[in-house]
């Protein structure tokens, strides 16, 4: 899950994840558009971008409940959007800016069905 203002890094937090499981990270793009993504690697890279959704609800109607899978991992970017966690191992990534091209990286763990 992860969160931060526009322009934060978090696309840029997903590539990086994606060289560590064995995928090409110039394929990763902000999914804004799509929505969902998936890269196969040495583990699936599933990347869902909620930034155009509500948070109503609606982000389940992708099928994120079901991600990622057994040998998957899913990245959500504007995670703050989802209406509650549904998963048992999630982990919030934090991305500040810190001025000039630093950027504040904080991770914690959030309990499933959690409210945002």
């Amino acid at each position: 899950m992860l969160t931060g203002e526009l322009g934060a890094g978090k696309t840029a937090f997903v590539r990086g994840l994606a060289r560590g499981l064995g995928v090409d990270p110039g394929e990763v793009a902000s999914p804004t558009f799509v929505l969902l993504t998936s890269y196969a690697g040495r583990l699936t890279l599933h990347h869902a971008d909620l930034y155009r959704l509500a948070g109503d609800g609606d982000e389940w109607e992708l099928g994120l409940d079901e991600l990622p899978g057994p040998g998957g991992v899913l990245a959500v970017e504007w995670a703050e959007r989802l209406s509650v966690t549904r998963w048992d191992q999630a982990v919030r990534v934090k991305l500040e800016h810190a001025g000039g091209d630093t950027r504040r990286v904080r991770i914690e763990s959030v309990p499933a069905e959690a409210a945002r």
